[in-house]
């Protein structure tokens, strides 16, 4: 969609005491935040790239919604876009004190046209299907047991946190190396929980701690790395991350339906 400032508005609407349209004007009359958050999609395989981290630019969900009063029975808000898509995000997670924004900027410039602009929703901890919608143009307080959004229709979780996990970036897959001192390194992600360390398992061998970048906050992922003296032969590497509640990503195999996938990353390379 092409949406211009000068038409754009939102509208938070649905179970409220008091209905509110903002316009664009409205929005630059107030003041701005910026965050760094890491958005992941649900269809994101095991050690797969569809996720990142982006410095957001926008305006607190918790505040707006605030006033316009939610009911006290309502439980989610459908978010609408300009191209009639919708998501459903649970109304607790969008209030409940973290940096779920209306972003206007993405990385220091006015947010792209394929990211939603002139406005889109960001919402740390929940997968894109149930939150990231682009070009949104209304917030509509509900319920689950009234409303259903684009993805649920078609068979997906009605409600989708992210899950803990982790990526193995390099060595590639199937490459090959030379023996000697190697760095295997990645990213891992726990986002709205945080991730309080990352192990590294070579072959069926005992899982060894991986060291941590410095945390920024608990909705932006840590890069890791750990160093391996490769011996010559094929060799399977395997990482996990474990999350502040203690409890490590999970080894079940599951597919990206209904609500993300599980599992370890496993990279197989052949030392020279």
């Amino acid at each position: 969609p092409q949406v211009s400032t000068d038409s754009w508005s939102l509208r938070i609407h649905g179970m409220v005491d008091q209905e509110i349209t903002l316009t664009w004007d409205d929005l630059l009359r107030r003041t701005p935040v910026e965050r760094l958050v890491t958005l992941a999609c649900v269809s994101n395989p095991i050690n797969g790239d569809l996720i990142g981290n982006a410095r957001w630019l926008g305006y607190r969900l918790d505040e707006l919604l605030a006033e316009a009063r939610p009911h006290p029975d309502a439980d989610m808000v459908l978010s609408h876009s300009e191209d009639g898509w919708t998501a459903g995000s649970p109304l607790s997670v969008l209030t409940d004190g973290r940096d779920a924004l209306l972003a206007i900027g993405m990385n220091g410039e006015p947010l792209p046209v394929r990211h939603g602009y002139p406005a889109r929703l960001v919402v740390p901890g929940l997968y894109g299907y149930v939150s990231a919608t682009k070009w949104v143009t209304e917030l509509e307080v509900t319920r689950f047991d009234r409303a259903t959004a684009y993805w649920t229709r078609r068979g997906w979780s009605a409600q989708g946190p992210i899950k803990t996990g982790t990526r193995i970036d390099t060595p590639r897959g199937r490459g090959r190396i030379p023996q000697g001192r190697t760095v295997i390194a990645g990213v891992a992600w726990a986002q709205h929980r945080g991730v309080t360390g990352v192990e590294v398992q070579v072959d069926n061998g005992d899982w060894r701690p991986a060291r941590l970048s410095t945390e920024v906050t608990v909705d932006t992922w840590r890069q890791w790395t750990y160093d391996w003296e490769a011996t010559p032969g094929q060799h399977t590497l395997r990482a996990r991350t474990t999350d502040t509640t203690g409890q490590p990503q999970t080894a079940v195999e599951q597919d990206v339906v209904p609500d993300g996938a599980t599992g370890y990353p496993t990279l197989t390379i052949q030392v020279n």
